[in-house]
């Protein structure tokens, strides 16, 4: 039976369109979900939209439509963006589904069968822009005698009735939790953080409002919707039939990861694993929080008029290749910049002179040497061996334990070093000069960059799918060789013996020219 591997994405808020932003951490979840995939795990993948909240229905009112058409109409621009970008969810969420509020009720009722819920009088500081409450001392200074939030939103006074969740009870049970299992926030500097607030003392969280009605509606007491990280956080928990004690729930539930931004790691390590604990729910395995994408080394805002639309960069680019870009560029978990010129560069630089360009010489050759059919071994050298040793390791081992730790960046580098070994043995072993001095070595030289080329396809096919499978269609390599097992077997000899003839190559990736503008 196939392990089963369960991952997820923060929920999407859609008060406006997706950003680039959106577009990152989705396909770094789409890229670890299809590695999942080719280990030959069982996946479920889940992304959505987060449509309650009291944002949610400001902005409504300001376009003079109802939160829920709103939401309908964001929802699709999100769904649109993913399918775009080749993402392969098998859930797509959204809050205002009917399962997904009584999900929600069924989790509070949990949490208050416990006794972890009570009615009370809420004053104090809340950012509607992060949906998100904040003491006296969290506070910044803004201009004037203006007060923020540590995020640098506006915050207000706000004085309502609520129910509070009685999260002050949770903080030794969460600094155990974090002691007990290091890698439960992810990287090291979030889990610090999160420490050290916990360590400082937890109160108790209002988790419901008055003050508007677009939300879930707080069991036997109507006049109250959820807090929306109450509602949003269920959201995992949902997608797999939640609270029905259903074959999803027990086979994926609890999750192996939550990737999200660094933003909302405290919902996320803080309030969610005490959520359920109330609730008596097994806590997800991980918790990643991963850095923010900056346009040229500035954060993204409509004041700068720097504001990109991720379905434009990849119709310019190319979808693969923004794939590739944005986990290629800089490591994961940190903060990390972007441009048109550094996508060209990387793009022309690894996509098409490096890789590109191998596949294109050695399927070429074949085709122009052997009519098309794939050629015999008769035998490996040394330096043979030495490629296809360097290949392995780079599949089996390297790669894998840079997927451990989501360092992307970090598999692309050990992937892209195999690629240079194969151009380095191409170019000694010139297989051009052997077909006059010794066609049967130029053979085996042509066959050892097919089977090299076919492994490092399969395994770069997380970042971009669309190139790989093409690659791979055209090399005759079958679905159930796309796995890292299944192109680990015998399959070359077979499939040289068959009567598969290669067609004229094609170009995989073509050179990009730079925009006219400079800037994204």
């Amino acid at each position: 039976m196939a392990e089963p591997y369960y991952i997820t994405t923060a929920i999407h808020y859609p008060n406006g369109k997706p950003h680039i932003g959106h577009a990152y951490e989705t396909i770094a979840a789409d890229v670890m979900a299809r590695y999942q995939r080719l280990r030959g795990r069982e996946v479920r993948f889940q992304t959505g939209t987060d449509e309650h909240g009291l944002k949610m229905a400001q902005k409504a009112r300001d376009l003079g439509i109802t939160p829920r058409a709103l939401a309908d109409e964001m929802s699709g621009h999100f769904r649109d963006l993913f399918d775009k970008l080749n993402i392969s969810y098998d859930r797509f969420i959204r809050t205002t589904e009917d399962v997904h509020h009584r999900a929600s009720q069924a989790i509070w009722q949990a949490m208050e069968a416990n006794g972890d819920l009570y009615l009370d009088r809420y004053e104090g500081w809340y950012s509607v822009r992060d949906e998100a409450y904040y003491d006296e001392s969290e506070l910044v200074e803004g201009q004037g005698d203006e007060k923020l939030s540590p995020q640098g939103t506006p915050v207000e006074w706000t004085v309502e009735e609520s129910w509070f969740f009685r999260l002050s009870r949770y903080q030794e049970p969460l600094l155990a939790l974090y002691r007990d299992n290091p890698d439960f926030v992810q990287p090291d500097s979030r889990r610090n953080e999160v420490e050290r607030f916990v360590e400082g003392g937890l109160r108790d969280l209002s988790v419901s409002r008055t003050s508007f009605d677009w939300g879930v509606k707080v069991p036997g007491a109507e006049n109250h919707v959820m807090y929306v990280w109450v509602d949003a956080l269920t959201n995992y928990l949902t997608g797999l039939g939640y609270p029905d004690e259903t074959e999803d729930f027990s086979k994926f539930w609890p999750a192996d990861l939550h990737l999200i931004g660094k933003d909302i790691v405290r919902f996320h390590a803080v309030y969610w694993p005490a959520f359920l604990m109330s609730a008596k729910i097994a806590l997800p395995k991980k918790v990643f929080g991963h850095g923010f994408l900056l346009n040229r080394g500035q954060k993204e805002s409509k004041s700068l008029g720097n504001v990109t639309d991720p379905a434009e960069l990849a119709d310019r680019f190319g979808v693969d290749t923004l794939r590739y870009f944005l986990l290629r560029e800089f490591s994961f978990g940190q903060d990390g910049s972007y441009s048109a010129e550094a996508i060209v560069n990387r793009s022309n630089s690894e996509l098409a002179n490096s890789y590109g360009n191998l596949a294109q010489r050695t399927l070429s050759l074949i085709f122009k040497n052997c009519g098309g059919s794939l050629p015999p071994i008769t035998g490996h050298t040394p330096k043979d061996n030495e490629l296809l040793a360097h290949v392995e390791r780079v599949i089996s081992k390297e790669m894998p334990e840079a997927f451990e730790q989501l360092a992307f960046a970090q598999a692309l580098e050990s992937w892209m070093g195999a690629i240079f070994a194969c151009n380095a043995y191409v170019d000694t072993q010139a297989p051009w000069a052997l077909k006059k001095s010794d066609p049967e070595r130029m053979k085996t030289v042509l066959a050892t960059l097919y089977i090299a080329i076919a492994h490092l396809t399969v395994a770069v096919s997380p970042f971009i799918p669309a190139s790989s499978r093409k690659l791979l269609d055209a090399m005759g390599i079958s679905e159930n060789l796309r796995t890292i097992e299944g192109i680990s077997s015998h399959w070359y000899s077979p499939l040289a013996e068959s009567d598969f003839l290669l067609a004229k190559p094609e170009g995989l990736f073509p050179r990009l020219e730079m925009p006219e503008e400079a800037a994204v």
